[in-house]
């Protein structure tokens, strides 16, 4: 657990809010209450996790549940980790491979030559536990981990149990494309918008249900939590998710920026020291791109000139000019809507190199597509000169039949 404690004394030392003024107890906080603890009690447990997993004392639930072994006589015996891997030091989309635990306990892949877990990984376990931080956006293939797993545990006849814990942009926030079938894929398994505002808890029910799983799932649900709350409301400690997602306030730019950073047409911070929260380029005129971005009185978003130089990626060692990103009322905030906003100005101010980066990037139109959920968003970019307003209203009919379809899956306590 040695990278468990570096990670957690980093983050401390970065001056995140400490455990004492937590308003919140996650499912790994819940868990252990009379209410809930004797579904433990004779299992062989296998846990989904990674290093966000840690309780409101900042013990990782891996910890907590070997504490609790004894006493509650159940056997942890087998881990599985997502991608970015166990401990979170891994790249996106980098295969991973695991052996075992300090204790012997072996740790699965899910991130490497299997994106399920097999049949021989699942043997001998009695119950399948999945403890992450997701990040409220449809992309994050953490969600699908889960979905891929609870598929797999359903054949194999295994219960799953889902340790809850917040969506960090609130769980109202609905905004961006459906996802159609065709386009299913781990950065999109389920049809919901795609930032969804609801817990990985919920959208486990949602799935279990809606497309027929057959799981025998339970939620630990979480206690103060409230729909209201983006997560620095909270009083918990964020641990990054993924190399490029280490503040909390990140999850809300992941949806503002990185599905024009698919484009590979601006540096969107990624290799700098604000990954999604600017986007520039050295051919951009900073003044012009922000005073036309604000023309357009998008809501709870305001943009600033920036100018920055990134470290690796995009335009590594050359100097960016474009956009800061601020949000001035998450309440009000849409960031796809934004995104698609950035996206259409973009065009508009620099019609060439649009055309150039659509064309350059031809061979991953399918991964865009997936990202989106939908090729209407490629479409429309490629072959309409204004798109701003026609992105904004697609899938609009969609999105309210799923706000009313997921109110069935909603924990009622987070209301």
């Amino acid at each position: 657990m040695l990278k468990f404690l570096r990670t957690l004394l980093f983050v401390t030392l970065l001056g995140c809010t400490s455990h004492a003024s937590s308003a919140v107890r996650v499912g790994a906080d819940v868990l252990f209450d009379a209410s809930y603890s004797g579904l433990l009690r004779g299992k062989k447990i296998g846990l989904i996790t990674n290093q966000t997993a840690i309780n409101g004392e900042l013990t990782h639930t891996i910890d907590v549940l070997k504490k609790h072994a004894k006493a509650h006589k159940y056997q942890l015996v087998a881990l599985f980790a997502p991608e970015h891997g166990l401990y979170g030091d891994a790249y996106a989309s980098e295969n991973v491979d695991h052996d075992k635990d300090a204790d012997g306990i072996p740790i699965y892949s899910l991130h490497g030559s299997h994106r399920r877990p097999s049949a021989a990984m699942l043997k001998g376990i009695d119950l399948l536990i999945f403890d992450i931080q997701d990040l409220g956006s449809r992309s994050y293939t953490f969600v699908t981990t889960l979905f891929y797993a609870m598929e797999e545990a359903a054949k194999a006849k295994i219960p799953v149990m889902v340790l809850d814990r917040p969506n960090p942009l609130n769980g109202l926030t609905v905004d961006g494309p459906m996802m159609e079938e065709k386009w299913r894929s781990m950065v999109g398994y389920i049809n919901v918008p795609y930032c969804h505002g609801m817990t990985v808890g919920e959208l486990a029910h949602y799935f279990n249900r809606e497309y027929k799983v057959g799981c025998k799932l339970s939620v630990i649900p979480m206690q103060g939590w409230k729909r209201s709350m983006s997560w620095e409301d909270t009083g918990l400690t964020w641990i990054p998710t993924s190399p490029n997602i280490p503040e909390a306030s990140t999850a809300w730019f992941y949806p503002t920026t990185g599905i024009l950073g698919e484009l590979q047409m601006v540096s969107i911070g990624i290799g700098y020291t604000l990954p999604f929260k600017v986007v520039g380029a050295p051919w951009i005129d900073a003044n012009a791109f922000a005073n036309k971005l604000n023309s357009q009185d998008f809501p709870g978003v305001a943009f600033r000139p920036f100018h920055y130089r990134p470290f690796s990626g995009k335009f590594s060692g050359e100097d960016c000019h474009g956009v800061l990103v601020t949000i001035t009322d998450k309440a009000k905030y849409q960031p796809v809507q934004t995104q698609y906003l950035i996206i259409g100005i973009l065009k508009s101010l620099y019609p060439k190199k649009f055309a150039e980066a659509l064309k350059k990037t031809e061979s991953r139109r399918d991964m865009f597509a997936k990202v989106n959920g939908t090729d209407q968003v490629y479409l429309m970019i490629e072959k309409e000169k204004y798109v701003v307003w026609k992105l904004r209203s697609l899938h609009e009919k969609e999105r309210k039949s799923f706000l009313s379809k997921r109110k069935r899956y909603l924990i009622a306590q987070y209301t």
